[in-house]
């Protein structure tokens, strides 16, 4: 009985240790060393539905001429691409500022700034963008994106920027 146990016992420990896991035969091949696993590729660029995504992939402002707030064909294309994206991320809200360059005074570029960013709204919301999810604010000549007194950076300064908030 005893010599039966013994066997027994031989055997269940004989299965244990010639049971192994295939990485201990990979390292014991390879000396030791085990290349890491393949970490899963990230994806590169801005994340989609981002503030980032939308200034990268749609483009955030449009351009207005001299003393002027209509849309310029350039202008609803970029507005075409914004309220596509729009109506694909349905929770963001905007808001929209409107700029002028440094000409003029300070209320006449408030107003319009105001008409400008109004300009811009009215395009996203008849392209089926809810009027709720965009804010207006008009900044006038407060705050150039280039500064200078020439009509390189005025041009830069007459804008509409949509921003997601």
């Amino acid at each position: 009985m005893r010599f039966k146990m013994l066997s027994l016992v031989a055997v269940a420990v004989l299965a244990t240790a010639c049971s192994s896991k295939p990485e201990q035969t990979a390292q014991a091949t390879t000396g030791g060393t085990v290349a890491a696993p393949a970490a899963p590729a990230k994806p590169s660029g801005p994340v989609p539905g981002s503030a980032e995504d939308f200034i990268v992939n749609v483009g955030d402002r449009v351009f207005f001429g001299f003393d002027k707030f209509d849309l310029t064909p350039e202008a609803t294309a970029t507005l075409d691409r914004q309220a596509n994206w729009l109506k694909t991320y349905k929770s963001v809200t905007i808001t929209i500022e409107g700029h002028a360059d440094e000409r003029g005074t300070r209320e006449y570029n408030l107003a319009l700034g105001e008409r400008r960013a109004n300009s811009v709204k009215n395009y996203l919301t008849a392209m089926g963008v809810e009027a709720a999810r965009v804010q207006t604010i008009s900044y006038g000549k407060e705050r150039p994106q280039v500064v200078g007194s020439n009509e390189a950076a005025w041009t830069q300064n007459r804008r509409g920027v949509t921003v997601i908030n």
